[in-house]
């Protein structure tokens, strides 16, 4: 079973409530707790699976998704002020912002990024 934990950090110029509401766009199911540096908590990637598809960035996502696998490990950068509008987006490498960090862990990693992000062809998903 997939386990996915949300880390994003809250900057002392920023609302929380603000911040907990751009995690909540992609991941509504998020359990979030606040603590001294910002939010951390678990959630599902249905959410997130449903805004992949429909904003049709599938390839890029899945590109992401399979280039940072490490074991049974993988990791996305989201864009935190991309996010208040309930877009997927991935940050640049360092924002100054900070970013929504996702970390998922599968026991088969791959089977779990056809299944959230397959593969396309000409823009339709290929099912294996």
């Amino acid at each position: 079973m997939a386990t996915v934990e949300i880390f994003c950090p809250v900057n002392p110029s920023e609302d929380p409530d603000k911040v907990r509401a751009a995690i909540e766009s992609i991941f509504p199911d998020a359990e979030l707790e606040l603590n001294d540096g910002g939010f951390k908590g678990t959630a599902s990637l249905d959410a997130f699976a449903k805004a992949i598809r429909r904003q049709k960035i599938l390839d890029a996502v899945r590109g992401v998704m399979l280039s940072n696998v490490r074991g049974g490990t993988t990791r996305m950068s989201l864009n935190k002020q991309v996010a208040t509008v309930g877009k997927v987006s991935f940050a640049d490498r360092r924002p100054v912002l900070g970013a929504i960090e996702v970390t998922v862990r599968d026991d088969d990693i791959e089977a779990l990024i056809d299944r959230v992000a397959p593969m396309t062809v000409d823009g339709e998903e290929v099912r294996q």
